[in-house]
C-alpha cells in the first residue's frame, strides 16, 4: 500500500537492514529461549523474555502507527493511491532494491517484516509464562500468537505472489487478487489490516497489562526452582578410609 519514487539513499539501505536485523535478532533469542525452557528452570530466561516482549511492544508500536497513519489519511483521500509515512517510504525503498521490476515487493517486505516482530513480542509472552500456564497473561499471548501467526502468514503469502510475479499481491485482504487495482481494493486493504493490527494490538496490550499484575507470580517460578537447585540435598562423599590391621603377633 503506497507509491515510491525510484531514488534511493543510503540511508533507506541502513534502515532496510537495520530493520530485517531486529527481526532476525528477535527471533534467534525466541529459539534460544525456547530451547533452554525445554530443560531445567533458568532464571535469565525470564529476564530474556522479559526484554524480547519489550523490544516487541516497541516495534508494535511503530507498526500500527504506520496502518493509523494510512487509515487516517484515507479518511480525507479515500480515492486517492494509499499513503506511507516518510519513515515507512524511505524502508520500502531499501528493501524494493531486492527487485526493482517489482514496486509494490519493498513495501510487502516491510509489513513483513513489522509483523514478524509483533508475533515474535507475542512469543516472549507465552515463553516466560510457561511454567505459569493458569495465568491471564499466558491466555492472552496465546491468542494473540494464534491471530498474529494467521496475520503473519497472510504476509507471506502476499509477499510471495508480489514476488514470483503477481500483477497485485494474492491474499484474504485483496480477495485473493480478484478485487481491480483501484479506491475498492485501496480501501478494503487498508482497513482490513488497520483492523487486524488494532485487535492484534489490544490483545498484546492485554497479555502485557496481565503478566505486569501477574509479574510476582511468573519471577517466583523462576526463582523458586533456582532455589530448590541451590537448596536440593546433595549425595554425601565418601573418603576413603584404610583401617590399621594387626600383625601376627597382635602388634599393631
Amino acid at each position: 500500500m503506497g507509491h515510491m519514487n525510484h531514488s534511493v539513499s543510503g540511508w533507506d539501505t541502513i534502515g532496510a537492514i537495520l530493520l530485517l536485523g531486529w527481526a532476525v535478532a528477535m527471533w534467534g533469542a525466541v529459539a534460544v529461549l525456547a530451547i533452554a525452557n525445554r530443560r531445567k528452570v533458568r532464571p535469565w530466561v525470564f529476564q530474556g523474555a522479559a526484554g524480547v516482549i519489550g523490544i516487541g511492544l516497541v516495534g508494535q508500536i511503530g507498526h500500527v502507527q504506520e496502518h493509523i497513519a494510512q487509515a487516517a489519511y484515507w479518511i480525507d483521500h479515500s480515492n486517492a493511491k494509499p499513503w506511507m509515512t516518510p519513515w515507512g517510504t524511505s524502508l520500502a525503498k531499501g528493501y524494493g532494491q531486492i527487485d526493482t521490476s517489482k514496486p509494490s515487493l519493498g513495501m510487502e517486505i516491510l509489513h513483513l517484516t513489522g509483523n514478524f516482530i509483533f508475533l515474535a513480542g507475542l512469543a516472549g509472552v507465552v515463553l516466560i509464562t510457561a511454567r505459569t500456564r493458569q495465568t491471564r497473561a499466558r491466555k492472552w499471548g496465546k491468542m494473540g500468537v494464534w491471530m498474529q501467526g494467521i496475520h503473519g502468514l497472510e504476509h507471506v503469502v502476499l509477499t510471495l505472489s508480489v514476488w514470483l510475479g503477481a500483477n497485485r499481491a494474492i491474499g484474504l485482504s485483496t480477495w485473493f487478487g480478484a478485487l481491480p487495482n483501484g479506491p475498492g481494493l485501496w480501501t478494503y486493504r487498508i482497513w482490513w489490516h488497520t483492523v487486524a493490527n488494532l485487535i492484534g494490538s489490544f490483545i498484546f496490550a492485554m497479555a502485557v497489562y496481565h503478566l505486569w499484575q501477574e509479574r510476582a507470580t511468573v519471577r517466583a517460578a523462576y526463582q523458586l526452582a533456582r532455589a530448590e537447585a541451590v537448596d536440593s540435598p546433595k549425595e554425601p562423599v565418601r573418603v576413603p578410609v584404610t583401617l590399621p590391621v594387626a600383625d601376627p603377633a597382635g602388634v599393631v
